[in-house]
């Protein structure tokens, strides 16, 4: 398949043209800042838009600047971030946003080279604030920007490479348009996610490309973007134990790194336990069981990793060093990750705190 990369110079003119007909209202493009921007473009990191707009919302309420983000304690931030997952990220635009304080006067950074070089922050993130925010012509290459270029142009290479990806950004960045590069961008976002789908038919009758677009012209939208098949996901097994003691349940901090590092989790153990298995661990624990029930299994799945989980209710005397225990006040402030979802919902339920009021 011959490649034609000058597809993408002449789909400048009218995909502006269909962006400002048909571009989407998100509220960080509509009181655009260089924060906003970011603190969008992390939150759109493995979400969709849709579920990210009430935390956005939510979020730039409590936190309208570089300087509330740098301040806010580490555990109110995971509260805010609660539900959307990729805990990391929040951690990063945490150090990232002291950065941005100590180093810059809370206003973000003009250059690429600096806003690269912030925790969290790469080459499109990079992109997407230098081209919306101070007008530099950086493509901000991401899935989007791939699919619908692989597909005007016809490149059959894969996009998950990334000496591809590097290839990608040197002819999008030749071909991006000087003058309203936050706009191509955007507009390029738009069109991959509204019209040049990722998955199901693309709609080629409302597209701008469809005359000069490779994919379309020889049949190959379902072809293209290449990519390589994804790595098996790995199942691990954990039981989880909602241990109760005075009415408070037990909770307790995460290691300083790896999977939801530093986040607030029920005592868990590896490995599906039988009863006899629990009791044997929560002995090791140092807490004795007055009462041992099963209360069900979850799955999670996370990118690389699959819980598969079953939990046990104990009511138990005795402690442990790494336990704190935590009445309903308390454990309505925590930020339980969300692959423990369904025992926080018991959790609830056994210090009896009302449900959310949906009126």
């Amino acid at each position: 398949m011959d490649e034609h990369w000058d597809n993408l110079d002449a789909l400048r003119a009218p995909l502006l043209a269909w962006y400002d007909a048909h571009r989407r209202v998100l509220p960080w493009r509509e009181e655009p800042s260089p924060y906003r921007t970011w603190v969008s473009e992390i939150m759109l990191q493995q979400t969709r838009v849709g579920a990210v707009l009430a935390y956005y919302a939510r979020f730039l309420a409590e936190l309208p600047d570089a300087r509330a983000l740098a301040a806010v304690s580490e555990e109110r931030l995971y509260k805010l971030w609660q539900g959307l997952g990729y805990y990391s990220r929040a951690k990063n635009l945490h150090r990232a946003a002291q950065v941005v304080v100590s180093e810059y006067g809370g206003e973000l950074p003009r250059t690429m080279d600096a806003l690269r070089a912030l925790p969290g922050v790469g080459d499109y993130t990079a992109s997407a604030i230098a081209s919306i925010n101070y007008g530099l012509p950086e493509p901000a290459v991401d899935g989007n920007l791939l699919r619908v270029a692989s597909r005007v142009c016809g490149c059959a290479e894969d996009v998950t490479d990334a000496r591809t990806r590097r290839r990608f950004r040197e002819h999008m960045a030749a071909s991006i348009d000087r003058a309203r590069p936050g706009a191509w961008n955007q507009a390029m976002m738009d069109l991959g996610a509204t019209v040049c789908l990722p998955n199901g038919a693309p709609l080629c009758a409302e597209c701008p490309a469809r005359a000069f677009c490779t994919a379309y012209r020889e049949g190959l939208t379902g072809v293209l973007p290449v990519r390589a098949p994804k790595k098996k996901r790995r199942a691990e097994e954990r039981t989880v134990f909602l241990l109760l003691r005075g009415g408070k349940v037990a909770v307790r901090r995460r290691g300083d790194t790896g999977l939801l590092a530093r986040l607030t989790e029920f005592p868990n153990a590896a490995g599906s336990l039988d009863e006899p298995s629990a009791l044997v661990t929560l002995a090791q624990w140092g807490v004795k069981p007055t009462s041992l029930t099963p209360c069900g299994t979850a799955k999670h799945i996370f990118t690389h990793i699959e819980w598969q989980m079953k939990g046990y209710v104990a009511e138990v005397t005795g402690d442990n060093a790494e336990f704190q225990w935590v009445d309903a006040t308390e454990f309505e402030q925590l930020a339980i990750p969300t692959a423990f979802k369904k025992y926080a919902a018991q959790a609830k339920n056994l210090l009896n705190i009302p449900p959310p009021n949906k009126g």
